[in-house]
């Protein structure tokens, strides 16, 4: 089962969109360095339907992304509640911050908008930097996923 710890609105996750990101706990991954390590235990709220009504009803007309940050213990449930907020609120983006460097098989990339992959390898930098081994994805209008990870370097 996911759960989450908490919630924050945030404007820097997803270009162009205001973000309600959801930090989900009982993180596989544990990147040396990770600034979330606190999402490492199985700790926090179930984040299910229910949850998902309960954040569109608080949070709704303020945002126009829902992002899942982390996951990666039950990639199938991320999908599961990015095909439910599709099905049931589409009028919001779906994004999915990935720690992995493969997305897994089980997962319908169709079912979101924006999926970011890759582990947080500090002396390769945050998606900000140029060397980073992170990736942004966007879903574009064929369908098909872009790269967008240049967006979040300074010119």
């Amino acid at each position: 089962m996911l759960k989450y710890v908490n919630t924050g609105i945030v404007f820097q996750e997803i270009p162009d969109e205001v973000t309600l990101a959801i930090n989900i706990s009982n993180c596989p991954c544990h990147c040396p360095g990770c600034h979330s390590y606190y999402l490492w235990d199985d700790v926090g709220l179930p984040l299910n339907t229910e949850a998902i009504d309960d954040f569109v009803k608080t949070f709704g007309s303020d945002i126009t992304c829902i992002s899942f940050m982390g996951g990666d213990g039950d990639p199938k449930a991320v999908n599961q509640l990015a095909l439910y907020i599709h099905e049931m609120y589409p009028e919001f983006k779906v994004a999915w911050y990935s720690g992995k460097t493969v997305i897994s098989s089980v997962i319908n990339k169709a079912d979101f908008d924006y999926i970011k992959i890759g582990p947080f390898i500090k002396h390769l930098g945050p998606l900000k930097s140029p060397t980073t081994n992170q990736r942004l994805y966007r879903q574009n209008d064929n369908g098909e996923f872009e790269d967008i990870t240049s967006r979040f370097w300074k010119k």
